[in-house]
């Protein structure tokens, strides 16, 4: 009897111990509403923690990439918008080295911000001068913005080392506060302006170089909120990269190595039922071959559910998913293919016009908030931007469609313009609260995002964020949400 002990000790053992919870099944499907750098970025995110064997479909009613877009001029494409990508946006480093993709060669260029008389600032060739100039004219302001800038960095930069062990946020006043407590959350609710005057920035820079700033990346004045200001200028100081080839094509790499489903129709709401007391829903769409409907276990809306961009409804939820507040701020995209008319800028001789990229003060004639001679999305080893007597390609940015005066007060003459209208970034200053993560169980809305800040490095943070959140709720690890103290959780895990 005595040997056969050792083999009836795990038997014994395995009776006596209480079974360990069964492991949920993962979701059968999963929707995801739109195919911008945010749904393309959470299908991928998905498929990594749920694993292949989910079915992923992807809703997108225009076209891969959203915002994330390209025009042609002259057989050649240029980014219409979502041009430039910080070098700390780990995500999206990730992403271009996954999917094989190459950073686009750099071509170097000037700035200068532009009040509708004069420059007010003016950038040099020399790192030296350019320093000099910014003391000569706002003293030590621009280290005081750079102390800021870096700070709130810093903090935010914590976020990768939560999302790498599994830490996810229910809402974004949580996530905030798990990155720079309450200072946080509070910077959602207060100016930029007021934030960077606290801190010793004068007013005068505040009015020439944070308005041109925020007028170029938001079409808003130094009232949007600290923090969103604190990434618009973060991406104006740090060096910036782009993806050779279109950065949309980020989107359509992500969709293609998850093998997603990409259905092209638009989602007109999204109905509650129930199976097996589990949540089921139908996801209402339209499409070239009229209505349809499909059912999952989880969905996540990647596109904005605010009244003026889409009508969308809710069915069968109790309590009701309630309206979204705020507006958003209309942005036009003008790429104009011509001949920069110097004369306007105080450069009567267009050979000595020295600047790729033009900023704008926030001052009421002004008809547009930034300009720039923009390349093309594949730059060969032998390109060489235009000269400024000649035919170039400008991307002008402005909050109403350019007339012909207006054009004709840019250019001296031009072959083309193409003209694109954007409902782009939140009305900064239209609400007060930020949206939910959580619509009900399994259904998520991501966009809301963009009311913190607009980039895409801070799209694909959410995005992730969305994904562990639907893993760990979908297997109640309820240690892995909304944690405490996390900085001091992180530190003792390694």
């Amino acid at each position: 009897l005595l040997p056969a002990l050792p083999a009836l000790l795990p038997a014994l053992l395995a009776a006596l111990l209480p079974a360990p919870a069964a492991a949920r099944a993962a979701p059968r499907s999963i929707a995801v509403v739109g195919a911008g750098l945010g749904g393309s970025a959470t299908t991928y995110f998905l498929q990594q923690h749920f694993g292949p064997q989910v079915q992923l479909d992807v809703y997108e009613a225009v076209g891969v990439g959203g915002r994330l877009a390209t025009v042609t001029v002259n057989k050649q494409q240029y980014e219409s918008r979502g041009a430039s990508i910080h070098a700390l946006s780990l995500h999206m480093q990730d992403f271009v080295k996954i999917l094989g993709l190459k950073h686009r060669r750099e071509v170097a260029g000037k700035s200068a911000i532009f009040s509708g008389e004069h420059f007010v600032l003016e950038e040099t060739d020399w790192y030296l001068l350019n320093l000099f100039r910014l003391w000569w004219h706002y003293g030590i302001s621009f280290l005081r913005l750079q102390m800021w800038v870096e700070e709130v960095m810093e903090k935010f930069m914590r976020i990768y080392k939560y999302q790498a062990h599994g830490y996810a946020f229910s809402s974004l006043e949580e996530l905030l506060r798990s990155l720079g407590g309450d200072a946080f959350v509070n910077m959602t609710q207060r100016s930029v302006a007021e934030s960077l005057l606290e801190v010793g920035v004068t007013q005068r820079f505040v009015d020439d170089v944070i308005a041109a700033v925020l007028r170029s990346s938001y079409g808003q004045s130094v009232l949007v909120p600290a923090f969103a200001g604190a990434m618009s200028l973060a991406g104006a100081q740090g060096s910036t990269w782009a993806v050779e080839g279109g950065n949309k094509l980020v989107c359509s790499g992500l969709l293609k190595l998850t093998k997603a489903n990409v259905i092209p129709a638009r989602v007109t709401g999204i109905s509650l039922h129930s199976s097996e007391g589990k949540a089921l829903y139908q996801v209402h769409y339209e499409s070239n071959e009229g209505q349809g409907s499909a059912f999952y276990d989880m969905v996540v809306v990647t596109t904005p559910l605010h009244p003026s961009r889409s009508n969308f409804t809710f069915e069968n939820f109790e309590p009701p998913i309630a309206d979204f507040p705020g507006a958003f701020q209309p942005s036009v995209t003008s790429v104009v293919h011509g001949y920069l008319n110097s004369s306007y800028f105080g450069f009567p001789d267009p050979k000595l016009f020295p600047f790729t990229s033009i900023l704008t003060t926030d001052t009421p004639d002004l008809f547009f908030n930034a300009m720039d001679n923009i390349c093309p999305v594949n730059i060969s080893s032998a390109f060489r931007r235009k000269q400024p007597q000649e035919a170039a390609v400008w991307r002008v940015l402005s909050q109403q469609p350019l007339d012909k005066h207006q054009l004709k007060t840019l250019f001296r003459s031009y072959y083309s313009v193409q003209v694109t209208e954007w409902q782009t970034y939140p009305r900064y200053d239209a609400a007060k609260s930020l949206p939910p993560i959580v619509l009900h169980e399994n259904l998520f809305y991501l966009s809301g995002v963009e009311w913190v800040a607009s980039s895409m490095e801070m799209i694909a943070v959410a995005a992730k964020n969305v994904a562990l959140l639907a893993y760990n709720r979908w297997h109640q690890d309820l240690e892995k949400i909304d944690q405490k103290d996390l900085m001091h959780k992180v530190k003792t895990e390694l």
